[in-house]
């Protein structure tokens, strides 16, 4: 990825993550809907929707260092990557593998979630105002 711009880095990501979002919503629908009980493929379902969400919101990210280059958008793409990576990955640690204890990290994925979309807004409010 060297050589490209944060903007086309975080489209790319967005776009690769959301094509393996559907990939992992059609595998939960048909493969595993045999396999896993009833809570656990809600689990599933929940790490799948917010990888969906968080994927559209890089290219979300992208569109806004684009249009406002605040060095805090960079920031709330990254922070949706960890939240990718411990949020939706821990939910399909504990679905899949049955590693209870991952449950105790989603919580701070969901906190890099918050924050990303949080610095997100004030990255493009602050350059809107002038002050980035």
């Amino acid at each position: 990825m060297t050589g490209r711009s944060p903007s086309r880095k975080f489209l790319m990501l967005g776009a690769v993550i959301a094509g393996s979002g559907v990939a992992a919503g059609a595998f939960g629908a048909h493969a595993l809907k045999e396999i896993l009980d009833a809570p656990m493929l809600q689990v599933f379902e929940i790490a799948t929707r917010y990888l969906m969400y968080h994927a559209f919101g890089l290219c979300v990210v992208s569109w806004a260092i684009d249009r406002y280059p605040a060095q805090g958008l960079q920031k709330s793409g990254w922070l949706f990557l960890v939240g990718m990576l411990l949020f939706s990955g821990s939910l399909y640690g504990v679905s899949l593998a049955g590693i209870r204890w991952l449950g105790a990290v989603t919580p701070v994925g969901g906190l890099a979630f918050i924050i990303g979309w949080l610095l997100l807004g004030w990255g493009v409010w602050r350059e809107k105002q002038g002050e980035a």
